[in-house]
């Protein structure tokens, strides 16, 4: 048991970036702590796109098939998502869209025609914290580090996507439940 546990084990590399990890990772690793001795400091785990964007699955998976097919296990930590395709000068999401409540439906006809996807290979890996982030930080954090922030940096932090800072911890008490102030190791009931 413990050997086939050991074979489907994924060995993401530890590298500064996902070019990196792709062409010269600093080591391989499973988990955080194995990856923090590689890298000699704190990681994280990220996950990046690479290379161009391909118009179909196809034509990606024949560019990227050795990476994808992998015969080993440890081997497989890219794969390949469709994405909106970014134009020059745009972020690359939808906008949001209003509710109608016209004729029993609640959501308005979908667009003539969907937005143009792009499929990218998705490399993940493990990030020393010392490398920087290949997206814009998030803007509490950005906040706390500097005073005043460049227009092109504040818009960048808007277009991001919300990341937590870290992951979310389990409650411990319910909702109408708190803790004594002269005594933290005991909950009551909240009136």
């Amino acid at each position: 048991m413990k050997r086939m546990m050991a074979a489907m084990t994924i060995l993401y590399p530890v590298a500064a970036n996902a070019e990196q990890a792709l062409s010269r990772p600093l080591g391989r690793a499973a988990r955080a702590r194995e990856a923090r001795t590689v890298a000699g400091e704190p990681v994280s785990f990220a996950t990046e796109p690479v290379g161009p964007g391909f118009a179909t699955r196809e034509a990606a998976l024949q560019a990227y098939r050795a990476r994808l097919e992998a015969p080993e296990a440890d081997e497989r930590y890219c794969r390949l998502v469709e994405r909106i395709a970014a134009e020059p000068g745009k972020p690359a999401l939808l906008a949001p869209v209003k509710p109608a409540f016209k004729d029993g439906r609640r959501w308005p006809a979908p667009p003539a025609s969907p937005p143009r996807t792009v499929w990218r290979l998705m490399v993940s890996f493990w990030r020393p914290r010392s490398a920087p982030a290949a997206a814009a930080p998030q803007a509490r954090v950005a906040r706390k580090a500097a005073g005043e922030l460049d227009r092109e940096t504040l818009n960048a932090m808007a277009r991001a996507p919300l990341r937590p800072v870290e992951p979310q911890q389990p409650l411990d008490i319910g909702l109408f439940e708190t803790r004594l102030p002269e005594a933290p190791h005991i909950v009551v009931p909240d009136d």
